[in-house]
C-alpha cells in the first residue's frame, strides 16, 4: 500500500495557486502563499518529487484545434480475460480523438471522452475505428450540449 504524503495547509494553498495558474512564477506563488522564495521553491520540489505534481500542461480550446465537438460514450464489453481488456485500452488509448479514457466499475465498463471537429467527424471515428474492435458488446454516445464546467 502506498504511502500517501502529509500535505500542510501551505502544501494545500500551493497547490491550490499551481492548479489555477502553472505559469506562475516562484516569486509570485511564494507571495500568494506567505512564503518567502527560498521555501516555496523547496516546498514545490518536493511536491513534484514526491509526485503531488504529475506536471505542468497547457490547457488548449479544443476548437482551436478543429475539435470543437465533444462526445462521452459509453462502453460495454464482452472480454473477461485480462489479455483482451489489455488490448482493448491500449488501443483506444491510442486515438488522437480520446481526451480521457477511464475504466468503470459495474456498467459500463468504459468511459470515453472524444473530441473531434463535427459530427461527420465523430461518425467516422465511431464506425472506422470504436465499433469495429474486438469484444465491444454496445456503446451509447452523449453528445455535450454546452459544458458547465471542466477541471484539468
Amino acid at each position: 500500500m502506498r504511502n500517501e504524503p502529509h500535505l500542510d495547509r501551505i502544501d494545500r494553498d500551493i497547490l491550490f495557486h499551481l492548479a489555477r495558474d502553472g505559469r506562475l512564477t516562484n516569486v509570485e506563488l511564494a507571495k500568494r502563499v506567505g512564503l518567502t522564495p527560498p521555501p516555496c521553491l523547496r516546498r514545490v520540489k518536493r511536491l513534484e518529487e514526491e509526485g503531488v505534481i504529475g506536471g505542468y500542461r497547457a490547457v488548449i480550446e479544443p476548437g482551436a484545434l478543429g475539435r470543437g465537438l465533444e462526445v462521452l460514450v459509453d462502453v460495454e464489453v464482452s472480454a473477461t480475460d485480462r489479455k483482451s481488456f489489455e488490448e482493448f485500452e491500449e488501443t483506444v488509448a491510442s486515438y488522437e480523438e480520446v481526451i480521457e479514457f477511464r475504466r468503470l466499475f459495474g456498467r459500463p465498463d468504459y468511459f470515453i471522452r472524444v473530441a473531434v471537429a463535427d459530427h461527420a467527424a465523430y461518425e467516422a471515428f465511431l464506425t472506422r475505428k470504436l465499433s469495429g474492435l474486438p469484444g465491444v458488446l454496445r456503446l451509447e454516445s452523449h453528445l455535450t450540449m454546452k459544458t458547465i464546467k471542466s477541471s484539468p
